[in-house]
C-alpha cells in the first residue's frame, strides 16, 4: 500500500491511498502522519486501518499519472546520511583535495567509523515533490542528482514508511572542502521526495530495494545506473538511532539514506534535463532541471 498526497478538482490536498492494484481511494486525513498515528490511537496498523476505510469506498476514476501529485508529506524535516555506500566514499575521495590522513581521507574514516554522517538538508518549506523543477546553484559547476531511499519516522524513531529522495549535490563545492557541505546540499528546490510513501509494514525487505535513475538530455538517455540497498554499509535503525541521538525529532521527519549511483565524473547537469529515480515498490520520481532566474538570487 502506498500513500499520496494530490490536487482534486477544487485544488485542494487530498490524502490518498494506492493499492497494489493501481486503484486510488481518498482518505479523510490532512496528512500521512496523522493517518499514522490515527491507527496508533485505535491499536491497529496504518494498512489495517486504510483497509477498513475502502472497504466501503469506490476508487477513483483517475489513475496515478492523471492526478496532480503533491509531496507525500510535508517533512518538517529533511535529514541526510553521507557515505554509506563504497561508491559514495570513492567519489568523494576522487572530488576531495582534502588531505590524506594516517588510515586515509575523512570520507575513508567516516565510512567506517561507528557514527554515520548526518547532515541537515532541507525544511518543509525548501522541498519539492514530483514534477516540480529543481534549480541548479548558480555558483557551482558540477552538479549531480543523487538517487536515495528516504525514511520517513515517528518523533521517537520509528521508521513507518519509505519514499524515494533526490539530495541535489554540488561536487565542486563540496570537494574544495568538507565544511562547505552545507552550501554544497542546501539551496533552493535542491530536496526532493516522492511521489508516494509505501507503508513500512507492507516492505518485505527494506534491504532489497532496487533503485534506478536515468538522466535524460533532449529527450536522450545520457545516464542511467542502478543500485540495491544490500549494498549499504549501514543498517536503516543504525542511522536513525544516531539521528534521534539527544536530538528533538518531530513527527514525520524523513531522513534520507545515502546513494550507491553516481554520474560520470566529467558529467553535471545542465538547464532542461530531465530526472528520473524509480523504486519500483515506490514509483517513479520525475523532476526537470532549471537554471534560477537572475531576480530570485540575491
Amino acid at each position: 500500500m502506498r500513500i499520496i498526497r494530490y490536487l482534486n478538482k477544487n485544488s485542494s490536498s487530498v490524502l490518498g491511498a494506492v493499492t497494489d492494484q493501481g486503484e486510488i481511494y481518498p482518505l479523510p486525513y490532512s496528512g500521512f502522519m496523522e493517518l499514522v498515528n490515527q491507527a496508533d490511537l485505535v491499536g491497529v496498523t496504518a494498512l489495517k486501518l486504510i483497509e477498513s476505510l475502502i472497504a466501503v469506498m469506490e476508487p477513483l476514476e483517475e489513475k496515478i499519472d492523471e492526478l496532480e501529485l503533491l509531496v507525500p508529506i510535508v517533512a518538517p524535516e529533511v535529514w541526510a546520511s553521507g557515505v554509506t555506500y563504497e561508491k559514495s566514499r570513492d567519489a568523494r575521495n576522487y572530488e576531495t583535495s582534502s588531505e590524506i590522513l594516517d588510515n586515509g581521507t575523512c570520507y575513508d574514516k567516516v565510512y567506517d567509523a561507528e557514527r554515520p554522517e548526518l547532515f541537515f538538508k532541507s525544511t518543509a518549506a525548501r522541498t519539492i515533490g514530483p514534477n516540480a523543477p529543481v534549480y541548479l546553484r548558480s555558483d557551482s559547476t558540477w552538479q549531480i542528482p543523487e538517487p536515495e531511499v528516504g525514511l520517513v519516522i515517528s518523533k521517537t524513531g520509528r521508521i513507518v514508511g519509505y519514499t524515494i529522495g533526490n539530495d541535489m549535490s554540488c561536487r565542486d563545492i563540496e570537494g574544495d572542502n568538507p565544511l562547505y557541505l552545507p552550501q554544497a546540499k542546501i539551496w533552493r528546490n535542491s530536496c526532493v521526495i516522492g511521489p508516494a510513501i509505501r507503508l513500512a509494514e507492507t516492505v518485505e525487505d527494506p534491504y532489497n530495494f532496487q533503485l534506478i535513475c536515468r538522466i535524460f538530455r533532449a529527450d536522450q538517455l545520457v545516464v542511467e545506473g542502478t543500485a540495491n540497498t544490500s549494498q549499504l554499509k549501514r543498517r536503516f535503525e543504525e542511522l536513525v538511532s544516531f539521528l534521534i541521538r539527544d536530538n528533538e525529532v518531530f513527527d514525520g521527519t524523513v531522513l534520507l539514506t545515502g546513494t550507491s549511483i553516481v554520474p560520470p565524473n566529467e558529467f553535471t547537469l545542465k538547464e532542461n534535463d530531465q530526472i528520473e529515480i524509480e523504486i519500483s515498490s515506490i514509483g517513479k520520481l520525475s523532476n526537470p532541471v532549471k537554471l534560477q532566474h537572475s531576480k530570485e538570487v540575491m
